[in-house]
């Protein structure tokens, strides 16, 4: 069974920095990509940042760049976002979920993250709090 479970979430201050997981397990990791999205109370969800699997390809949402890294341990099975410099901004439950590989490569050749439909199986998220 295709498993994604966040984790590293918490309260920091504004300008800190918070190190989320995103364990994965159940499937063929050279075959899909993850990408992190959030969600704010009251909006959709918005891209962050993704990753292939195999190739390691990275695209940033908009507003990530510079702030934000992804990054992929194969052997720890765990892909990782690196948040720098949080703003109250940041907060949101953050979301891993699996993309094929195909499709991110698509992607990944447009610069953009694909809206969330395009995503097929998402973990549960982890709450992540800024305060000013």
């Amino acid at each position: 069974e295709v498993q994604l479970v966040e984790s590293g979430g918490g309260l920091v201050q504004a300008g800190g920095s918070l190190r989320l997981s995103c364990r994965l397990s159940g499937f063929s990791f050279d075959e899909y990509a993850i990408g992190w999205f959030r969600q704010a109370p009251g909006l959709g969800r918005e891209g962050v940042a993704c990753i292939g699997l195999s190739d390691r390809s990275i695209t940033y949402g908009y507003s990530m760049k510079g702030r934000f890294t992804i990054s992929f341990d194969n052997a720890a099975s765990t892909v990782f976002l690196q948040m720098n410099n949080l703003t109250p901004e940041d907060t949101a439950i953050y979301y891993c979920a699996e993309e094929k590989s195909v499709v991110h490569s698509t992607a990944q050749a447009l610069g953009v993250i694909f809206p969330p439909n395009e995503y097929d199986v998402w973990g549960l998220g982890t709450q992540v709090t800024v305060s000013s």
